[in-house]
């Protein structure tokens, strides 16, 4: 038998979009049962396309879990969700602030249905800050949180981060609170309500340009580009290639007497003013100048090999294409290909949490919205063939 760090669990899913979905996608990647509760139309990320065929943000993020579909507007479709809850270990919804209190299910209700439930809430703001009640997406909080404000060039307006930092930030915190609610159930035999903003989440990140403006009494440009976000590490930054752009920094003194070697410089390896930190950082300009230089006439692989073989920190730039046609997509990689529920190819995301005594689960396809419904209820609840028949028919699954 294979064992996993999560086997046993039931997780019922009312998340959606990003933030929640990623959040227990980790947990199924664990062994928990994912019970994904959607709504009729089913949550928003599966049908962004036209002519209604499913979007591969969703298949992505909701991989071998189980699809419910449940009126939860309707009391019959909310009565069935408590006798689920009752079964099962951990809630998870990422609502605007008050809508589960709205549906007459917040932490109290299903808390009755089953003293050891856990609710897990994502949400966009802190519970005491100002913006508590306020609907959040991953933008908003990107702007509210300084991380547009120190992304881009510094001439140039603020810039969202590309990837959704708020949103993915806030699911890994949640998935963490989860699993030290459960770890503390083990003791209190009781559930508890854990929340995490994602403002919260994303703040931490913020470090190198918090400590630098921090350190600098604010004098320090908010965003720098490419460069270190304290403005405190040089050379850091994005070079060019003959065929391309390749990423370097040196983080120790050693790195950059290594990479002077490299760059057939022993005037800059011996010059006392660069043989520090900030002595480097005040010449950030010409130090840049000099590297792009060096670059600007050799390949990008054979720059990368020749600072990797060196031990100075360093990665080529590659496109989305490039990253989708390489070492990151296989069947034990990060972008796993799999069979969509309509038979099309498509693509779940892999674990990056590796444990030696957890068995990693298969990848499988995300589900067809409601394809499970009469599974769970029948095999969760004992609901009888016609019990199921009227309940669709009525609309309330």
């Amino acid at each position: 038998m294979t064992s996993r760090a999560l086997d046993g669990v039931t997780v019922l899913d009312l998340s959606q979009v990003y933030n929640g979905p990623y959040c227990t996608l980790l947990l199924a990647q664990l062994g928990a049962e994912i019970i994904k509760v959607e709504p009729f139309g089913g949550e928003p990320v599966r049908w962004r396309l036209a002519g209604d065929q499913e979007t591969a943000a969703f298949g992505l993020l909701n991989g071998g879990k189980k699809s419910l579909r449940l009126n939860l507007k309707d009391p019959r479709g909310r009565a069935l969700l408590l006798e689920l809850v009752a079964q099962a270990d951990v809630v998870v919804e990422n609502f605007s602030p008050g809508a589960l209190q709205r549906l007459g299910l917040g932490y109290d209700t299903l808390a009755e249905a089953n003293s050891r439930i856990i609710l897990a809430s994502g949400r966009g703001y802190g519970v005491h800050t100002p913006q508590a009640e306020q609907r959040a997406m991953d933008l908003t909080i990107q702007a509210v949180s300084g991380v547009m404000a120190t992304t881009g060039q510094p001439e140039l307006p603020p810039t969202k981060a590309g990837p959704a930092v708020a949103d993915f930030f806030g699911g890994t915190h949640l998935f963490g609170a989860i699993l030290a609610a459960l770890l503390q159930r083990t003791v209190t035999g009781r559930g508890q309500h854990v929340e995490v903003a994602m403002q919260d989440a994303v703040i931490p990140s913020l470090t190198s340009s918090i400590a630098g403006h921090l350190d600098n009494d604010g004098a320090l440009p908010e965003r720098t580009g490419n460069r270190h976000g304290g403005m405190a590490v040089s050379p850091y930054n994005v070079y060019p290639a003959a065929d391309g752009w390749v990423a370097i920094l040196c983080m120790t003194d050693t790195h950059w007497q290594t990479l002077c070697r490299l760059m057939e410089r022993d005037d800059l390896a011996a010059a006392p003013e660069l043989a520090s930190p900030p002595g480097r950082v005040a010449q950030m300009e010409k130090l840049d100048e000099i590297v792009g230089g060096w670059t600007a006439g050799r390949s990008r692989d054979l720059i990368v090999a020749d600072l990797q073989a060196a031990g100075v920190p360093c990665a080529p730039v590659l496109s989305l294409a490039d990253v989708l046609a390489g070492p990151m997509v296989g069947e034990d990689s990060m972008i796993r290909p799999v069979t969509t529920a309509d038979g099309r190819p498509g693509y779940v995301f892999g674990s990056p949490l590796n444990l030696t005594d957890s068995a990693p689960v298969a990848s499988r396809g995300a589900p067809a919205l409601g394809a499970d419904t009469d599974q769970v209820l029948a095999e969760r609840l004992d609901l009888t063939p016609e019990q199921l028949r009227r309940l669709h028919d009525e609309n309330v699954i």
